[in-house]
């Protein structure tokens, strides 16, 4: 079998922790070691070792995907891996067909299966996916294409709903009747009591002969892909032409070989606060919560802190999510309105929707401590052995104090290594460059000044990351 895997979502339905260049996927929630697309990667895995794994991401993601799997299977011998940068993100259905066009090309067969998951779900335990991805296989293999419907445990009205008949084509699969769009409350309760009503995961399993065949009939724009001969006829056709539309509405709901598989194990799409309270450990009083927070007399909440003390007194039913530069307080039940809250702040140009306080870069990452008229502080932490393009600035000029490790430090003419404790001036329209040619984090502090310190006055000669 082959796993697609699906990394290129911008979602920001969990803002303010999840922003749009720092999606939920490449999050570690909570606390957990791992992040989902981590996760994602390691269900695969455990399911079979020998496992080919496409993954298929946003370009701009590109650095998230390779760092987390560099330190996923940091001192381990790495599956068979290959990752797929979308040239344009539009949606899930041109991913899937460039994923299985890749995969023809690399010379695997159209009868082999392909399961499609998103990289941003919570699946457990293990043993029971690996059950359910069995028993899917089999009716894949007879030209079906199978989604997993999830038994609705509440009437929600986040999910889409898959209402399916009581015939079955291969095994435990069921006949689809129709798919649902995501109902109001009276509709989702209805759909609950029916019994005859899934979630839709947004999961599925088909051979490359079957989506490439039901591509072709009712998606024909789209199933161009798989007659495209070089890199860059798919490039344009990808970016230019192909239609921006979901695996749902392209192919699911006009297939006559749609399959349904009860799956038997927990899931969590971690598409709203509400589902990240679902899907945690409760304490004391049925609260979710993380980091600093003493919870006094307060009882089903998520509170969710990032380093500063979070105290509460008689919170009842609450989300309370803490970041260094937004936080949100909402009720229970309210938080599908969060989306409005980003589409208000894109409306005012406002860029915390897009970046945190702390950005990751190809080398490592920086984090902005302090902004006013005419300077910037930030932290810069660059991974050991990486280096930062050979650039300069027409408006500002910066100062270096190295708090840990060792520098390596172009500037201008001259080449010399920085110290702990010890500082290096950059001019002003000099060409500069910062390396750590050392084993540990270079850790440094990197004072801003000018009249003009936003991200874009930079002036690139040389760059490793291909940014030139």
């Amino acid at each position: 079998m082959n796993f697609i895997i699906l990394a290129g979502g911008s979602g920001t339905r969990l803002f303010p922790l999840s922003r749009k260049n720092y999606p939920k996927q490449f999050m570690k929630i909570a606390g957990n070691p791992y992040s989902l697309f981590q996760q994602t990667i390691q269900r695969a895995v455990n399911y079979d070792k020998d496992i080919k794994i496409f993954i298929v991401t946003n370009n701009k993601y590109r650095f998230f995907v390779q760092s987390q799997l560099d330190e996923l299977f940091k001192g381990q011998k790495r599956p068979d891996i290959e990752v797929i940068y979308e040239p344009k993100g539009k949606n899930t259905a041109p991913a899937i067909a460039l994923s299985v066009k890749k995969a023809l090309d690399k010379g695997i067969k159209e009868e082999e299966v392909f399961f499609v998951s998103p990289s941003d779900h919570i699946i457990k335990p293990q043993d029971e996916f690996n059950r359910s991805l069995k028993k899917a296989e089999e009716c894949a293999k007879q030209g079906y294409i199978v989604t997993f419907g999830i038994k609705p445990l509440k009437a929600e009205t986040g999910y889409g709903y898959i209402e399916v008949d009581n015939s079955s084509p291969v095994g435990d699969c069921y006949k689809v009747n129709a798919f649902r769009e995501k109902p109001d409350r009276e509709t989702a309760e209805q759909y609950v009591s029916s019994e005859k009503h899934f979630w839709n995961s947004g999961m599925f399993m088909f051979t490359a002969s079957t989506i490439k065949q039901e591509m072709i009939m009712h998606c024909p724009n789209v199933a161009k892909i798989f007659y495209l001969d070089t890199e860059q006829e798919i490039k344009d056709y990808f970016t230019y032409e192909v239609e921006d539309i979901s695996i749902d509405y392209a192919v699911m709901e006009e297939t006559k070989k749609a399959a349904v598989l009860p799956a038997t194990f927990g899931w969590s799409d971690v598409g709203s606060w509400e589902s990240i309270y679902d899907a945690l450990e409760k304490n004391g009083g049925e609260n979710a919560k993380a980091g600093n927070v003493l919870a006094v007399d307060s009882k089903r909440n998520l509170i969710l802190g990032n380093g500063r003390l979070i105290a509460t007194i008689g919170l009842e039913d609450m989300i309370v999510v803490d970041t260094p530069d937004a936080v949100l307080i909402a009720k229970k039940g309210e938080c599908q309105k969060v989306k409005d809250i980003v589409s208000t702040l894109k409306e005012n140009g406002d860029s915390v929707i897009v970046n945190h306080l702390t950005e990751y870069r190809p080398w490592g990452s920086f984090t902005l401590l302090e902004v006013g008229e005419r300077y910037k502080i930030k932290r810069i932490t660059v991974n050991p052995g990486e280096t930062l393009s050979l650039q300069m600035h027409h408006h500002r000029s910066e100062h270096w104090i190295v708090v840990k490790g060792t520098a390596k430090v172009t500037n201008g003419e001259t080449v010399q290594f920085v110290h702990e404790n010890e500082s290096v001036y950059i001019p002003k329209s000099t060409v500069h460059r910062l390396e750590n040619p050392g084993k540990v984090p270079l850790e440094l502090i990197e004072v801003q000044v000018g009249e003009y310190v936003e991200e874009d006055d930079i002036v690139r000669f040389e760059d490793k990351y291909c940014r030139v």
